[in-house]
């Protein structure tokens, strides 16, 4: 519990500020994983997918300025500013902290390499936004280590609801990887019809009735 010279409500807004920044985060990686893939349909397009994509850590980045804001001012746990910029120089719970700071400190650069792309190497982006993978995990371990209430059954399950979406996400993404790898694998002779595309089918009747053209013509 905080300390008495800080009111209550500081602590819960602090939670609360972590576990949503942790929901949008973990919403963000799920739909960056299903829009690797190109994934739509008639009441989801693509679009859409994309514009939460890029929105949602945007969100999830005010309330980690809340959550960090918070807990700068909650005595109990004694953050002082360097030890929100830097990770594992805190006294309350440093390495579980520190996780936390190492992966706000990931985020921020993970949204300021994406909101200045046009102006960076695509090599540059990419490298910098591939940490998202280390820094999810970060702020799911941070938030189970740090929180005094971390096992409680309300805790324990958001964070099963973080991580399930995005396991499935995952799951859903190597699964289709395998389904397309072991379609490009079947022989020649077995090739399903159904893998045809129509640039591979359509230009053959074109030449068709050129050649009767022209042999007509010959006559």
């Amino acid at each position: 519990m905080t300390a008495a010279r800080t009111p209550l409500w500081v602590w819960y807004l602090m939670r609360g500020s972590g576990l949503v920044a942790l929901v949008l985060l973990s919403l963000s990686v799920a739909l960056g994983v299903v829009g690797v893939a190109r994934w739509q349909s008639a009441r989801w397009p693509r679009l859409v997918t994309a514009g939460l994509h890029r929105s949602l850590p945007l969100l999830a980045l005010v309330f980690l300025g809340l959550h960090v804001g918070t807990a700068l001012v909650d005595s109990f746990v004694g953050l002082h500013w360097i030890g929100a910029v830097l990770p594992f120089v805190s006294t309350y719970r440093p390495f579980w902290v520190g996780l936390g700071v190492l992966g706000g400190d990931l985020m921020l650069a993970v949204v300021a390499t994406s909101l200045f792309r046009r102006h960076l190497g695509h090599r540059a982006w990419r490298a910098v936004h591939w940490t998202t993978w280390a820094l999810w995990p970060l702020a799911l371990f941070h938030s189970l280590g740090s929180g005094t209430d971390a096992r409680t059954p309300w805790d324990l399950g958001v964070t099963a609801a973080c991580l399930a979406t995005v396991g499935a996400a995952a799951t859903w993404r190597l699964w289709l990887v395998d389904e397309v790898a072991g379609a490009s694998d079947e022989p020649p002779g077995r090739l399903n019809p159904g893998h045809l595309t129509t640039p591979v089918t359509v230009p053959v009747e074109p030449a068709v009735a050129r050649r009767r053209v022209t042999a007509e013509e010959r006559r």
